[in-house]
C-alpha cells in the first residue's frame, strides 16, 4: 500500500468516529428529555370540614316475638309460611274447631237453663230480684199472712177470738216471712248461677276465637314451627314473627365523640348485600353510660325497611352525621401514594420531586384531609402518583 493510501484510510476513519461520537451524544440528550416526567400540581388547600362519626353495627328487628297457642288441639290449616308478610290480626294457623264449638253450644245450653230458672227470657235484661216467680208469690203469701195476722190481733183485742187463733195467724206469718227470704236467697243464687254460665260462656267462645292464631303487629314469618296435622297443647310454639320496618340498628361510639352524638341525628348507613345503596336513618336512643371494656356508648337508630329488603342481623357501616366544623388542609385523594402501609405526596422542588409522608384524616369526596406532615400552600403532584419516586425530574405543566 502506497503512503497515500493510507493517508486516506486513516482520515475515513477519524471520520466515521467523530460521526459515532455525535449519534451517542444525540441519543444521550435524547434520553435525558425523555426522563423529564411532565405533572400536574396543585397547592394543598384549607377547607371547613364538617365531621361525622363513623361506626360498625349491626340490624335487628324492632319487634321479635314467638307466637304459642293459648287452647289445644290438631292443626287444622297453614295461613302463613316461612318468609311471608303478615298484618296485625291476620290468620297464621288454623286449629280444628269442632271440639271447640260443642263446647260453646253446650256452654250456651246451660246459659239459658239457668235463665229459665230465674225467670228471664233467653236473650231478654234479668228482671230485678223482687221480679222473680217465687218471689214474687212468696211475697203474696207474706202479704196475706200479714193481714190475717193484723185482722186477729184486733179480734183477740176484743176478746172475739181465742188466743190459739192470734198464735196460729202469728205462725202463719213467720212461715210466709221466711219463705219469702228464702225465695230472695234463692233468685240470688240463681242471679250469680247465670252470671257463671255467662263467663263460662265467653270463655268457650274466647277458646273458640283463640283456636286461629293470629299475628300480633305488621312483620314477617321468620320460622314456622308446627306442621299440617299435629297436635299442639296450650302454650306450644307456632311461629316466630318478626318487625322488619323500621329497623333497628345497634352501634357503639367511641366516648370521645359523646359531645357531638345526640338523639333525632342523622346516619347513613352501607351494608354489603347493596353496597351502592345508602340507606338513611336516624339515632332514637342513647345509652347514659360508658361501657367499661370497649370505653364505648351503645346507641340505637331507626333505619326505614318498607320493601323488606335490608334483613335482620345484617352488618352496617354507619356514618353519624354532626354538627362540628373544623378548619382542615386538604388535597385530592389521587395525590397520595400509599405503599406498605405508609402514606406520601409528592412535593416539587427545583423540577424535581421530594416523597413526604403524611397522616391522612377523614375522605372527604374526592379529596382527603391531611392531619399531619403538610402545610396549607405547599405544591404536590395532584394526579397519576402511583409510578412517581423520589429525586425524579420533572416539569410542572401550567
Amino acid at each position: 500500500m502506497t503512503v497515500r493510501a493510507a493517508l486516506i484510510l486513516a482520515a475515513l476513519a477519524a471520520a466515521l468516529g467523530f460521526c459515532g461520537a455525535c449519534t451517542r451524544s444525540d441519543r444521550t440528550a435524547e434520553a435525558s428529555e425523555r426522563s423529564v416526567r411532565a405533572v400536574k400540581v396543585e397547592a394543598a388547600q384549607v377547607r371547613d370540614v364538617r365531621r361525622q362519626v363513623d361506626v360498625v353495627g349491626t340490624l335487628a328487628a324492632t319487634e321479635e316475638v314467638v307466637v304459642s297457642a293459648e287452647v289445644e288441639g290438631r292443626v287444622a290449616r297453614l295461613a302463613r309460611d316461612l318468609g311471608d308478610r303478615v298484618a296485625a290480626g291476620g290468620p297464621l294457623v288454623e286449629l280444628d274447631q269442632e271440639k271447640l264449638k260443642y263446647k260453646a253450644e253446650a256452654q250456651h245450653a246451660a246459659l239459658d237453663q239457668a235463665r229459665a230458672k230465674y225467670g228471664a227470657a233467653p236473650d231478654g235484661e234479668l228482671p230485678a230480684l223482687d221480679r222473680t216467680p217465687d218471689v214474687q208469690r212468696t211475697s203474696a203469701q207474706l202479704a196475706d199472712a200479714k193481714q190475717q195476722l193484723e185482722r186477729a190481733e184486733s179480734l183477740a183485742a176484743r176478746k172475739l177470738i181465742a188466743q190459739s187463733d192470734l198464735d196460729q195467724a202469728r205462725t202463719r206469718f213467720d212461715t210466709a216471712r221466711a219463705a219469702r227470704e228464702a225465695a230472695l236467697a234463692s233468685a240470688r243464687q240463681l242471679r250469680a248461677d247465670i252470671e257463671a254460665q255467662a263467663a263460662s260462656l265467653r270463655l268457650a267462645e274466647r277458646d273458640l276465637r283463640e283456636s286461629t292464631i293470629r299475628a300480633p303487629f305488621d312483620g314477617y314469618v321468620a320460622e314456622r314451627l308446627v306442621s299440617l296435622g299435629q297436635f299442639v297443647q296450650t302454650q306450644t310454639p307456632i311461629m316466630r314473627i318478626v318487625r322488619l320496618d323500621p329497623l333497628k340498628l345497634t352501634a357503639e361510639v367511641p366516648e370521645k365523640f359523646a359531645p357531638w352524638v345526640n338523639a333525632g341525628r342523622e346516619i347513613a348507613l352501607r351494608v354489603d348485600a347493596y353496597p351502592d345503596r345508602v340507606v338513611e336513618g336516624r339515632i332514637v336512643r342513647i345509652s347514659p353510660s360508658v361501657n367499661l371494656k370497649s370505653r364505648a356508648f351503645a346507641i340505637e337508630g331507626a333505619v326505614p325497611n318498607a320493601d323488606g329488603r335490608l334483613k335482620p342481623g345484617t352488618f352496617a357501616r354507619v356514618q353519624i352525621a354532626t354538627d362540628h366544623v373544623d378548619r382542615a388542609v386538604t388535597i385530592p385523594a389521587a395525590a397520595v401514594q400509599s405503599r406498605y402501609g405508609t402514606n406520601r405526596v409528592f412535593v416539587v422542588r427545583n423540577d424535581q420531586l421530594a416523597g413526604r409522608e403524611v397522616v391522612l384524616g377523614d375522605r372527604l369526596g374526592d379529596r382527603v384531609e391531611v392531619s399531619q406532615g403538610l402545610d396549607a400552600g405547599t405544591p404536590i403532584v395532584a394526579v397519576d402518583v402511583e409510578q412517581l419516586a423520589d429525586g425524579m425530574r420533572v416539569a410542572v405543566n401550567k
